[in-house]
């Protein structure tokens, strides 16, 4: 592959679309030899673990083709209201005791209501009194004044994927837009909070698609970029959809360290699909992944993790903010 773009990158060169769109071409062995040389220029050898905790289940009135959650479809994924504090800081505990960085709590529906906004801010004050771990949170389309809430008590990042790009995301869900999504972001920002957001790869979305939302998280000054690989979930509309494979989403990953190259590229979603377990994407451009258990279907285990990222030269972040 043409090396003087990755040369250009590693002095301060942001990548143009038609750029990034270049690399869906190249050498994939060459491609990602060379996001990985980025990944350490920018990031050094530091890999970033969270966990996740499905604090409300099911019953979303969203119609997201992909989710096992959505009312629309007709899964057996669980279904049951927000969560009692006690359970959230208990399991807060158990992933600090892990040596886990972050704990997000996930919650299912458009947004949480005030009156849930208020009950998660009392357990994130617990958690933030109770242990060091930092607090994420992903709970939908809230506003400033609710994530300004979140953040007095102790929320230090929000989650909210934009998904897709924005031409495609019509083709995932109508019951909210691309800019719905975009003016949550801008609104947590605004708050004072860091932003976690990326998308699903696999979703029937082309290269173009791939490469514009990454393209949309570099405008919105993402730093912590999540790349889910579809898990086809029997019940909703895209169960049929054929997954990607090891080679696709090491190639996604490469060009999102070519567009994003000082950004937390987060394996998520869909990782324990791949054969190796994420080990080929950990050595072309990512450096963060989700542990545990994901939402809706089972995950690796911190453990496992921490052994096989110490065996590729890896130092797991431990601090906390």
């Amino acid at each position: 592959m043409d090396m003087m773009l990755k040369e250009k990158i590693l002095e301060g060169y942001e990548i143009t679309r038609q750029d990034a769109l270049s690399l869906v071409e190249q050498p994939l062995e060459e491609l990602c030899a060379a996001a990985d040389e980025i990944r350490k220029a920018f990031c050094s050898d530091g890999f970033d673990l969270c966990t996740i905790i499905n604090g409300k289940s099911g019953r979303c009135p969203e119609n997201c083709r992909f989710c096992a959650q959505s009312a629309h479809n007709h899964t057996q994924a669980a279904q049951y209201p927000l969560l009692p504090a006690e359970e959230i800081v208990e399991q807060a505990k158990e992933n600090e005791r892990q040596g886990v960085l972050r704990y997000s709590i996930v919650t299912s529906g458009k947004r949480l209501s005030d009156e849930e906004v208020d009950r998660m801010c009392e357990a994130v004050r617990r958690i933030r009194s109770e242990c060091s771990i930092s607090v994420c949170v992903s709970f939908g389309l809230l506003n400033r004044e609710q994530f300004a809430r979140l953040k007095e008590a102790g929320v230090t990042r929000v989650h909210n994927n934009l998904e897709a790009s924005r031409s495609f995301f019509p083709k995932v869900c109508t019951t909210h837009t691309f800019d719905d999504k975009v003016a949550a972001i801008r609104a947590a920002q605004e708050a004072g909070l860091s932003v976690c957001s990326g998308g699903i790869m696999g979703l029937g979305e082309g290269w173009e698609d791939r490469i514009d939302m990454a393209l949309s998280l570099r405008e919105l000054g993402i730093e912590s970029v999540p790349v889910n690989m579809l898990n086809p979930v029997p019940g909703t509309p895209l169960e049929g959809q054929e997954r990607l494979t090891g080679d696709e989403m090491r190639r996604i990953v490469a060009i999102y360290r070519f567009i994003l190259p000082g950004a937390a590229i987060r394996l998520a979603g869909g990782r324990g699909l791949l054969a190796d377990k994420g080990v080929g994407c950990f050595q072309s451009g990512a450096n963060a992944a989700i542990s545990g258990d994901m939402l809706t279907t089972a995950g690796i285990t911190v453990a496992t993790d921490r052994k096989l990222l110490e065996e590729l030269g890896y130092q797991v972040r431990y601090d906390h903010e």
